[in-house]
């Protein structure tokens, strides 16, 4: 099962950073014309969809940069936190060869990111191959009408459905692993939607409102699937026998906890520490990273340093401060230095 990401969803998109020549930040990703021969490691149902929707590949590639962005984010404080790893076709480096609760996450927030990143896409615009939603509005409410432009998520979620989930289709665990959190991350932007209205009428009286469904902010998704990270549910590997031959199914370890459903997100092998570098398992350790000396969470010096203690050190900042609002209209400030106390794990 080792090299499983190889050829996913993630695999693919460092293929597209490499084809579209990017640096390691992906600050261009998603703005540049996209070769579909390029791109390394497409299977041939890839390579097809690249083909038919090469208009909305950029959004794909946004999709995962989003992902990526809001794992960081999550992670900010914790032992593991998304690094990226230049250079290589694995973004993440051996850290998602196992079967762990971050893989687990990875891959649900990547897939949420191409789902979300394609559906604002087409919302604005930017493919003609697909637009506004005109199929689920229903009748409108007392006060509201229909206006505006729905966003699609049917369409964002089955474009991320193909193509994230092209390769996972083998008969083993892994895979089975892979689609129920890529479905998972999916499934959570559309349990999100939600109506957004605008006012209509004399001085903002709010006589009419249009609304139209509406994706949420991003961070409410990452910060959805954080829940679901902390709550993973632990499978074990059975082995079947079938028509095709042999197949590797999941279930949960613990009879005594509530089975997950398509929303949770499911792992079957334990995480390291990653308190120590190690190459093989992909940590990078928690060496001079900053710590919350008045935490006592992940985030605290005590369990991000591992137990090894920390240093201090004092940072002059450059800050503005004493600001004045001058009639009519700009504010002054004035520019101080402030020390602080930074905290480093040793």
């Amino acid at each position: 099962r080792e090299g499983a990401m190889s050829g996913s969803l993630l695999g693919i998109v460092e293929g597209l950073k490499r084809s579209l020549a990017i640096g390691h930040q992906y600050s261009s990703l998603g703005t540049q014309p996209i070769l579909c021969g390029s791109i390394p490691g497409l299977v041939p149902k890839q390579l097809r969809f690249c083909r038919n929707y090469v208009e909305i590949m950029p959004s794909v590639a946004e999709g995962v940069k989003i992902g990526i962005q809001e794992c960081q984010h999550q992670f900010r404080g914790r032992r593991w936190n998304c690094t990226t790893v230049n250079d290589s076709l694995a973004i993440f480096g051996p850290v998602l060869d196992k079967a762990t609760r971050e893989s687990a996450f990875v891959h649900a927030i990547a897939s949420a990111g191409v789902a979300f990143a394609v559906t604002r896409s087409c919302a604005e615009g930017s493919a003609t191959i697909c637009g506004c939603d005109t199929r689920h509005k229903g009748p409108p409410g007392e006060g509201w009408k229909w206006g505006g432009c729905s966003e699609d998520v049917e369409f964002g979620t089955m474009v991320s459905r193909e193509f994230a989930d092209a390769r996972e289709n083998r008969p083993d665990a892994r895979s089975a692993m892979n689609r129920h959190n890529n479905e998972a991350g999916r499934t959570s932007i559309i349990d999100h939607m939600h109506l957004k209205c605008k006012c209509h009428g004399l001085s903002g009286s709010c006589e009419v409102k249009t609304c139209w469904w509406s994706q949420p902010d991003f961070r409410v998704i990452g910060d959805y699937l954080k829940d679901k990270y902390d709550s993973a549910s632990e499978m074990v590997v059975e082995k079947h026998r079938e028509s095709r031959g042999w197949v590797e199914t999941l279930r949960p370890k613990y009879n005594f906890f509530k089975a997950p459903t398509e929303r949770d997100l499911v792992y079957y092998e334990n995480s390291p520490n990653f308190c120590e570098p190690n190459p093989e398992t992909g940590s990078f350790g928690t060496r001079d990273r900053i710590c919350n000396v008045t935490s006592h969470g992940i985030d605290g010096c005590d369990l991000l340093c591992c137990g090894r203690g920390h240093n201090t050190r004092t940072e002059k900042r450059k800050e503005k401060c004493h600001c004045i609002f001058h009639w009519c209209c700009y504010v002054s400030c004035q520019e101080c230095i402030r020390v602080y106390d930074v905290h480093t794990c040793k």
